[in-house]
Formats: C-alpha cells, structure tokens, sequence
C-alpha cells in the first residue's frame, strides 16, 4: 500500500482466472491492518462465490489474514501435525535453525482443507463456508487463501486451486481461450490489420482482446458456447494468415523460450556480446529450463578494450567507426560467433542514455547484428526509452532477429 511493492497477484490471477472462463468482477487491495482485511473479506462473501486473498500467511506480525479469517468465520484455529513436520523438515534439510514463529504456519481453521506449499513453509488454505453468514440466503462459497511470495502462489493455483475451482464451479457451457503472442508490429497496427477481415466471426460470437507491453501485443481470441472451438480455429487461421511471421508463439510463451526450444530442434548453438543492455539478453535466455544445451557463452564487453580483447574488434573500426556502429556491430557478432564457435552470434551496442547522444548517433541510438554460417546482418534502431524499458525493447529485437533468420531458414529447406 506505500508503493514500495508491485502487487503482480491481481493481474496474474485475473489471467488464469479468465483463461479458465471465470470472470473476476472485483479486486481490492487493503493494508495490513485487521479491521481492513476482515471487512474486505466480508464485503466479498456478500458477493462473490469464490474470494480469493493472496498474502498474510506468513510467521511475522503483519501477517494477519489466517487469524482474521478464522475469527471472522467464527472457525478455531488447529495445530496441524502434518505442516509443523513440512517445516520443520524444510528448515533441517537446509541446515538452519528453525524460528519458534514459523510453528504459527501450522495453525489452520477449523474444517479448512490444506493446500501444501512445495515452495515455502506458509501453506495455502481453502475453505467452503456454508452456509454463508453474509450473503443473502446464506448460499455457499468458497474461500481460497494463497501465500504472498510468486514463487510459492503461482505452482500452488495452478497444481492445486484450479482442481478445485473445476470441481466445485464447473463450466456449463464450452468456453475457449487463445493468446497469440506477437512481437515488432504496434497494438492500432495489429488491430487495423485483423479486425476487418474478422468481423464475421465477432458477429457470430469471438471476442477480441488486445494487450499491449513492451515489444509484444497479446492478441487474446475468447469465445463460449457449441461453436467456441471451430470459431477460436477460424479466427487463428485468419490472424496467421494475415501478420503470421510476427506471431512468435502462444498462451505462455516467451520469446527467449521459443529460441531456446528453436535451437534446440535444430541442434545449433548461440552466443552473444553485449554492450548497451549489459547481459539482459543473456539473463532472459538462461531463465529458459535446458539453455545451457544451445547458449554457450554470453560477452559483456562494455568497454573498448572489452571489444578488442575479448571479440576481436580492430583499434581502426572502432577509430574510424565508433563502439556505437554497424561496423563494430558486425565484428562483435562475428567475433562472438567464430571465438566460441557457435552457429549463430549476436551482438548489440548502443547509446541507453540519458546522455552520450549526438545529432548523428541520438540516445536509443542501437545497432544489433546477427552472424551465421553463411553472412552477417545489421539491424539498426532509435529506442527512446529509459534505460530499463531501452534495454528490455533492445533484447526483444535482438531474439527477434534471430527468430526470424531462423524462420525464414526453415522456409528455404526444400520439402521431400
């Protein structure tokens, strides 16, 4: 609530939620302070038949929900046998000392089913109040409570909340979710481009969705009922037809995870020097599971006298040429390519900013190259962002780059 914390929890939530079909008709975000908590979470169950808390399950003083909750619902709190074992197990496993607060992490409500927490010692907990005492009628819900940390909520919904939201809210009619994942065209360009040639389809019931974030539009296709699959089929079919070569992957998917999963069908390897974004690019590969089969060596050569010692840069290109330029861009490319004899080898340098700009080379001022086997190209931008916002744009170019090398390679395979 100060702003010091982004609150990821709503939007990720939100998303799954929706991709299941289920609508989300509120989120609300309170301070740690237990008039605050135990009137949101009343306020809910007037509403809602599913609420959702995310946080406030750990072993310090602020957090409150577990006890606010049980209080509320008029439920006692149980030591449960099974978590003070999980705790106690994951403390001695990594040789420290265990905290007498975390046994707080053992209590659970009164007829509360227990959500394991594989991640973290604080489990999750899910409760079926009925009858509801705040809603009219006292019609029946459920009441989810998840730990704060990502890391531990987001395996813990997806392994465990959604079984339950399936088996106790089922769909009653079809309903069909697909995200396509598109990267190097604008949200308006996007739209101007397919929403004409799928207005039969939105009369007939598809809902378009577009999301835009930083070098990617989401394109989101919903539809429900008998027809919502061959719809949802049609609507692809035509999206792909249309800007298909910007459409790098689907639902989840990650650029970086489609290179890595790219490379490793064909069996080649990558390497990169880095300048202007200072490993970044390196860091989004290796957040890949199995990089380390494709992406052998990440370079970042800042300075000079990186560029010369570590990738071959001649003293006369950068004199002539400068460190921001498609000359150096090219050699640094090559240099990381043939020095780590890889197949394919990037390079990006660039002026982030705020200063070092001029009026032939202005701040965003990036050049990326791509070397292969067979040549080396340069791809030249102006990315007038922040540094963090130049940096991320820059890297989502440069696996672009590569993406579509490598698409346009497989297209020139020869067919048997």
């Amino acid at each position: 609530m100060l702003g010091l914390v982004l609150n990821t929890h709503q939007q990720w939530l939100c998303r799954q939620l929706g991709n299941l079909g289920y609508g989300v008709h509120r989120q609300v975000a309170v301070s740690d302070d237990g008039a605050a908590i135990q009137e949101a979470v009343r306020e809910a169950l007037t509403r809602a038949d599913l609420v959702i808390t995310t946080g406030g399950l750990g072993p310090t003083s602020d957090d409150l929900t577990r006890d606010l909750i049980a209080q509320l619902l008029d439920r006692k709190l149980i030591e449960d046998a099974g978590i003070l074992t999980k705790i106690e197990k994951f403390f001695a496993e990594r040789k420290r000392p265990m905290p007498a607060s975390t046994k707080v992490q053992a209590l659970v409500p009164e007829g509360a089913i227990v959500l394991p927490n594989q991640n973290g010692t604080a489990p999750g907990l899910a409760i079926a109040v009925k009858p509801n005492p705040f809603r009219r009628g006292g019609s029946p819900g459920w009441l989810v409570m998840l730990p704060g940390p990502p890391r531990e909520l987001r395996p813990m919904f997806a392994e465990q909340v959604v079984p339950l939201l399936q088996k106790h809210f089922p769909q009653e009619t079809a309903f069909v979710c697909r995200t396509l994942k598109t990267t190097g065209l604008g949200e308006s360009v996007v739209q101007e481009k397919i929403a004409g040639p799928l207005q039969p389809l939105t009369d007939a019931g598809l809902v378009i969705g577009y999301c835009a974030r930083i070098g990617e539009v989401d394109v989101r296709l919903v539809a429900s009922g008998q027809r919502a699959q061959p719809i949802i089929i049609e609507a692809e079919q035509i999206i792909r037809g249309i800007i298909g070569k910007s459409i790098f992957g689907v639902d989840e998917d990650e650029l970086e995870q489609v290179i890595i999963r790219r490379l490793t069908e064909r069996k080649e390897t990558l390497s990169l020097a880095e300048s202007c974004t200072g490993g970044h690019i390196a860091n989004r590969l290796t957040n890949v599971p199995g990089a380390s089969v494709v992406f052998l060596a990440g370079l970042v050569t800042y300075s000079n006298a990186a560029k010369m010692n570590l990738l071959g840069v001649r003293p006369e290109t950068l004199a002539q040429h400068g460190a921001v330029s498609e000359a150096t861009a090219r050699e640094m490319a090559e240099g990381a390519r043939q020095r780590n004899q890889t197949a394919y080898g990037i390079a990006v340098t660039g002026i982030a900013g705020p200063g070092g700009g001029t009026d032939a080379k202005p701040v965003g001022t990036v050049f990326i190259a791509l070397a292969t086997p067979q040549t080396t190209s340069v791809a030249h931008h102006v990315n007038r962002y922040d540094r963090e916002t130049f940096k991320q744009v820059t890297s989502q170019q440069a696996l672009e780059l590569l993406r579509r090398t490598l698409l346009n390679e497989l297209e020139k395979q020869p067919t048997t």
